[in-house]
C-alpha cells in the first residue's frame, strides 16, 4: 500500500494514494509512490528513461536472478546462461520466476540484479558453468566461456556490465 497525501477536490481536502504504477494518461497530475523494492516503477517514468529491458519468450524454467541468454529459434527466446557452451554467454538477467513458453522480462546492461546470494561486496564475478549462476573464479577448462558479469554491490546485488566473452582453447 502506498503513502497517502491529501488533495483539493472542489474545495475540499480527500485523502488519496501515491501511484504505484501508472495506466497512462488517466493518471496525468497524480503523485508517484515507490514500488515494494523502494524504486519507482517503470510506468512511471518519461518514455526514454526506463529500465533498459526486453520481453523475451522463455525456452526453460527460469529462476529469479538468472543470468539469461538470448538467441534466435522462430524468433527471440532466452535460455539460462552457460559458461560450458560457447554462444550461451550472459545477455541479461531475470529478476522474477518464469516458466518454460511464458514471457520473461530481461534485464540488460547496467541493471543490478537484486536476486541473489552470498557474494562478496567489491568482488568480480564471472558467468558459471552452473547454468543461469555466477562465479567469482572463472572457468578455466577448455571449451569453457570466460565472461565477467560485473561487479557485486552488496551481498545480494550485483551491477551488470558483461565483458566480451573468450573461449577456453
Amino acid at each position: 500500500m502506498a503513502d497517502k497525501y491529501l488533495y483539493q477536490n472542489a474545495g475540499t481536502l480527500t485523502e488519496r494514494e501515491g501511484l504505484v504504477t501508472s495506466s497512462g494518461a488517466s493518471d496525468a497530475g497524480k503523485i508517484p509512490a515507490l514500488d515494494s523494492t523502494g524504486r519507482i516503477d517503470d510506468s512511471l517514468m518519461p518514455v526514454g528513461t526506463a529500465s533498459e529491458t526486453a520481453i523475451v519468450a522463455a525456452s526453460e524454467a527460469l529462476s529469479a536472478g538468472d543470468f539469461v541468454n538470448i538467441y534466435a529459434s522462430t524468433g527471440a527466446k532466452c535460455r539460462k546462461a552457460d559458461a560450458t557452451t560457447s554462444g550461451k554467454e550472459a545477455d541479461g538477467f531475470v529478476l522474477a520466476a518464469v516458466t518454460s513458453g511464458d514471457n520473461a522480462t530481461v534485464y540488460r546492461l547496467s541493471q543490478t540484479n537484486s536476486q541473489l546470494t552470498s557474494l562478496t561486496p567489491g568482488t568480480r564475478y564471472f558467468l558459471a558453468t552452473t547454468a543461469g549462476g555466477v562465479t567469482a573464479t572463472a572457468p578455466s577448462s577448455s571449451g569453457n566461456v570466460i565472461q565477467e558479469l560485473g561487479v557485486a554491490v552488496s551481498s545480494t546485488e550485483l551491477v551488470f556490465a558483461p565483458k566480451p566473452p573468450i573461449v577456453l582453447a
